[in-house]
């Protein structure tokens, strides 16, 4: 990807709030027409990279570039980006109209050029006709969709999504998400969006950025973070795995849950501590006879499109995804292809091993 496609570049940049470090040597680029998500639990960092972009926080440290300026001590209403909140701070008093048509009023546009504007905004967010309803007089998911139109009319290069969803019902937050991708791809602009849900990461991002105590651990899309995860906490986070303390006997063969599996994973040395995953639908039961390893099923949990059950093969307990069913109590084999054993260093190795490469 050449340069001149990188919208935004985030070069270094450290955060400290008294004393303590948010944000630690973070580099990142955005291109146009990207949506990416910033992904990662409570506290990692993700709220204050989108606020820094957007302006509303000054980095310690490091350079913002847009386009290739620098921009990280212009206020927010210079760049060319527009924020959405989780709380979206509509005006009350206004009715929906004239809270998508606020900032093109302070602009002092034309009265006839709005009223195009905000139609066209309205028929995008599928709200046509409730220029004139009070907001306070709409759901929760009709009032997000304004806060959506009021940002996108100023014709942002950015749109800065905060969290957009978490005050919404589950229903309705599917829904929203299908929307947003939707407007993304109709506008053709850049959406920077932050979450702490995985489901809704894989459902809209053509770019993800796991996030974890203000370092970025992996960038990939959806099904590169899914099926390749960088380490144990990226897989963990991103869906459900069977993580397991494993040895590397030598390439291509793994030791783990007292046996022997080929895996396709090498370079790791020989007899060394690895970190195993496998995902819970990798995993297949089969006869006694013919399982690479032996358990017994001590739970089962029907999760409407597949059966959860828990396998107890001794020293090691397996979370199985499956739509055939086993009853509780019964003794299964389980197989697993070398193609679906990933291989990873431990979480400690790997940071330690990072930290001495920066010093």
């Amino acid at each position: 990807m050449v340069e001149n496609e990188h919208l935004i570049d985030l070069k270094h940049i450290c955060k400290n709030y008294d004393g303590v470090t948010v944000l630690d040597d973070i580099n990142l680029y955005i291109r146009k027409k990207e949506f990416v998500t910033l992904l990662g639990p409570s506290g990692c960092g993700k709220t204050t990279t989108l606020r820094i972009i957007g302006g509303f926080e000054t980095p310690t440290s490091g350079e913002v570039l847009f386009e290739g300026s620098e921009i990280s001590q212009l206020p927010p209403y210079k760049r060319r980006v527009n924020t959405v909140f989780q709380k979206y701070a509509l005006f009350p008093h206004l009715n929906v109209h004239d809270n998508i048509a606020f900032g093109l009023k302070i602009k002092k546009m034309a009265k006839g050029e709005i009223d195009k504007r905000v139609d066209a905004m309205l028929e995008l967010v599928n709200l046509k006709g409730y220029g004139k309803r009070r907001v306070d007089a709409l759901s929760g998911g009709q009032q997000q969709r304004v806060a959506i139109a009021r940002s996108l009319v100023n014709e942002p290069e950015v749109l800065l999504l905060d969290e957009p969803l978490g005050a919404l019902d589950l229903k309705l937050r599917k829904g929203m998400q299908l929307e947003l991708k939707r407007m993304q791809q109709h506008l053709g602009i850049t959406f920077l969006y932050v979450t702490h849900d995985q489901e809704e990461a894989l459902t809209m991002s053509d770019t993800i950025v796991v996030m974890r105590e203000g370092k970025i651990l992996q960038i990939g899309d959806p099904k590169h973070i899914y099926d390749e995860p960088a380490n144990a906490f990226v897989a963990d986070f991103i869906g459900e795995s069977n993580i397991l303390r494993g040895t590397m006997v030598r390439d291509e063969l793994v030791r783990f849950a007292g046996r022997e599996f080929p895996c396709v994973d090498f370079g790791f040395g020989e007899n060394v501590p690895v970190d195993v995953v496998v995902r819970p639908e990798d995993v297949m039961l089969v006869g006694e006879d013919v399982g690479q390893i032996v358990g017994t099923i001590r739970s089962v949990l029907f999760k409407g499109v597949h059966y959860e059950m828990m396998i107890d093969c001794g020293e090691t307990t397996f979370k199985v995804h499956s739509t055939t069913m086993q009853p509780q109590g019964s003794r299964v084999g389980l197989s697993i292809v070398p193609f679906n054993i990933h291989i990873m260093k431990p979480m400690a190795t790997a940071q330690a091993q990072e930290e001495a490469a920066a010093t």
